[in-house]
Order: C-alpha cells, then structure tokens, then sequence
C-alpha cells in the first residue's frame, strides 16, 4: 500500500470537488475516430469503481468532468457515473472550474484538479490539490503537488478517490 504525506492527507480531508480532464486522465489519451466522426476512448474500470466508492462514502464531494474535446461517449459516461459537472469544448479550464467553484460556494483550497497537459496549467494553479498522471507533461508536473504513480487511462483517477477517502479514515472499513 502507497504511503501519502501527512501534508496531502491533511489537504484532501479539505476537498469538495474533484475536477479532472478526460483525454489523458481518465483514458490514455488516445482516441479512435470512426469514418462518421464517432469518437472511440478507452475508459479504465479502476476510475469507475473509484467514482462508485467516493459516491457511495463521500457523497458531499462534487464530480467535474473539464474537456477542451467535445463526445457524445463523454457525455454518455457522464451521465452513467452521475457525474455532477460536465464542461465540454473547453478552452480555459481555470474560467470553468472558478464558475464550479462559485457555484459550489467554495473556495480552491477545497478543489483537487487533476490534469495532464498544458491546457490544464491555469486550473491545476487554482486548485487546492494539484495532481497529475506520472506520464504528465514536463510543465504540468512542475506546477503539480502531486504525482499519480500511474499513466493516464490507468487508474489516476481512482489513486485520487482512495486519497479521499484514506483522508477520511474511511479505506479500512470500505477493504474490511
């Protein structure tokens, strides 16, 4: 089992939003494009269970799903994981996660953005908990706080749920 720092325990008892990318984050950020424009991603069931645990024992933590591509699939997966936010065809990521924000009435300290790339920059600097993929870009990873031990489209998204809740002291009962 991964040790966390008692700082980054700390902060993410804080959190009640967790934003993320898509491409790159949640998938590996290869996509598949079929001759009618139909977009194929690969979606790791690790993130789906992730979101299926921090739903069921951290209900009052918000979901947001920031993508600067615009799918039907996104927008199909969304509403299976009752994902609370969904922003698609995004172009400034940091605008869309302050309208969340106000919206949430919280401030960042209270937000763990997860991004991957440079288009993620300005949103990863707003939040709370910055937290990248390990294959992140070099820029990203130098504004991030934390490092997932995993690539993107391979778990990232669930390391950050099970941060969560082991925050919460809620992992021993949910493995017991």
């Amino acid at each position: 089992m991964k040790k966390y720092s008692k700082q980054l325990l700390s902060d993410a008892k804080k959190i009640k939003l967790i934003a993320t990318d898509i491409d790159g984050v949640l998938t590996a950020g290869e996509v598949i494009l079929l001759e009618n424009n139909e977009e194929i991603k690969i979606w790791n069931v690790k993130d789906r269970l992730g979101s299926t645990l921090l739903r069921t024992h951290l209900p009052d933590v918000k979901v947001a799903w920031i993508t600067g591509r615009q799918s039907k699939q996104v927008s199909l997966r969304a509403k299976e994981l009752s994902v609370d936010y969904l922003i698609q065809s995004c172009k400034n990521k940091k605008e869309a996660l302050v309208k969340i924000a106000n919206d949430l009435e919280i401030d960042f300290s209270k937000i763990l953005y997860i991004g991957d790339d440079i288009i993620d920059i300005s949103a990863l600097k707003y939040s709370g908990i910055s937290f990248c993929p390990k294959d992140a870009s070099d820029d990203v990873k130098k504004c991030s706080k934390y490092i997932s031990q995993y690539d993107g489209g391979k778990g990232v998204f669930r390391e950050a749920c099970e941060i969560l809740l082991k925050a919460n002291n809620l992992w021993k009962e949910i493995i017991g």
